[in-house]
């Protein structure tokens, strides 16, 4: 094990996507402390983009890291995906799933469970081709900077997804607030943030090596989260902490913000765009295959 903590520009050539895949999302073969965050989460989703209404035409997914399984509920809610993340191996690693190359993490397991939830564990195939169809843009994303996907032009959104990144990628408080301010300016008014936190996370393990992660209490989120001019409309809080030789955290929190004081009976109450950011209104996103801007 390596004594350093990376961090930042770290990721760019210390993160191993194939191997964080496997210390977190083996799924029925990984470890039990993994498998029940992944299920705590997939539940969560499920909920959300079925039951809990949220739903529309964009959604982007902020930090997708080298995963699809956030997606697989949401892509019955949503006309377009939209990936992002800081790495490019993640994006590389995305891409092979995206386009059934050879090497790509098998995620078979977790779009089964999924299916379950739904009702119908015979659509595996179908909610693949669904994801495939429904994510339209690969893109870098950097959510320390005023503009987190330029060069990017985006179109507004109707939700926000970040799930396990922002306490990875904010190296303090301060800048996790602006982080948070920076993804509501770009929902459309009324739009919703979707997120899942691991609380008071210290660190965890890629590999050998260990990664920064920023301690964040469940009231710290929620503040910034209404600071940026959300509604905290649910924030589910369970106890679990990953096996503490891949993580040190304590808990896991999975919040929705529509945004706006009154969430979706206000919609046209927007919160404050940070630092000039630009949500390019009237963009339209290409349907033609997927696109990599770097």
């Amino acid at each position: 094990m390596e004594g350093k903590l990376y961090a930042g520009e770290d990721y760019k050539k210390e993160f191993d996507p194939q191997d964080y895949l496997k210390t977190y999302y083996a799924f029925d073969s990984g470890t039990v402390a993994e498998n029940e965050i992944l299920k705590f989460n997939l539940k969560n989703l499920f909920q959300t983009f079925s039951s809990g209404g949220v739903g529309g035409d964009i959604l982007i997914d902020i930090g997708s890291g080298p995963t699809i399984y956030q997606l697989l509920s949401a892509c019955e809610a949503f006309r377009e995906i939209i990936v992002s993340d800081y790495t490019e191996q993640n994006l590389w690693e995305l891409e092979k799933w995206l386009k059934k190359e050879p090497g790509a993490y098998d995620w078979s397991p977790a779009v089964q469970y999924v299916c379950e939830l739904e009702g119908d564990r015979s659509r595996c195939q179908e909610k693949e081709a669904r994801l495939r169809r429904t994510v339209t843009r690969i893109l870098k994303c950097d959510v320390t900077q005023p503009h987190p996907l330029a060069p990017a032009q985006v179109p507004p959104a109707d939700c926000v997804l970040t799930l396990l990144a922002m306490e990875c990628a904010c190296p303090d408080a301060d800048t996790y607030w602006a982080a948070i301010r920076r993804l509501v300016s770009l929902l459309k008014p009324g739009g919703h943030l979707v997120m899942a936190i691991a609380l008071r996370c210290q660190s965890y393990m890629v590999g050998a090596k260990k990664f920064f992660g920023l301690p964040l209490e469940k009231e710290t989120v929620e503040k910034a989260v209404q600071e940026a001019g959300c509604q905290v409309l649910r924030c589910e809080y369970r106890a679990n902490k990953y096996s503490h030789f891949y993580c040190i955290n304590e808990g896991i929190c999975f919040l929705v913000g529509p945004q706006g004081p009154q969430g979706l009976r206000h919609p046209g109450t927007r919160g404050p765009a940070p630092e000039g950011q630009v949500t390019a209104e009237g963009q339209s996103l290409p349907t033609s295959p997927l696109k990599m801007l770097s």
